[in-house]
């Protein structure tokens, strides 16, 4: 139980390519494992850049999608996002974090989680 409940409070660290030696994007996702229904609590890092419009966070599973999208004023939008998903029913999630640029795509950043059943007593 003890190891169940660590693995639960890791954080996942993803990072995107680089751009001039910096981090395009960081995401951080906690916890990693959870029990359904799922409270999930994400950070971004986007680097200022003057070409940022959108951040974008999915989360999706089989049976499951769920987005959030907010607009970037380029080099002037906040560094650091936080977003938070409730609710998510047992799955395997895939969840990806998009910077848009006005030419598209100028970062993306992937990871997984996994929220499980109640155990029964």
């Amino acid at each position: 139980m003890m190891k169940a409940v660590a693995v639960a409070w890791v954080s996942l660290l993803i990072v995107a390519g680089p751009l001039n030696g910096a981090e395009r994007l960081v995401m951080r996702v906690s916890p990693l494992v959870a029990m359904a229904p799922a409270w999930v609590t994400g950070q971004t890092t986007v680097e200022a850049d003057t070409e940022n419009r959108a951040l974008e966070i999915i989360v999706e599973s089989n049976d499951f999608y769920r987005s959030s999208m907010i607009q970037l004023d380029g080099q002037h939008a906040p560094r650091v996002n936080l977003f938070q998903f409730t609710n998510l029913p047992v799955g395997q999630y895939q969840i990806t974090g998009i910077v848009a640029g006005s030419a598209g795509r100028r970062a993306t950043a992937t990871g997984w989680l996994v929220v499980s059943g109640r155990s029964p007593r």
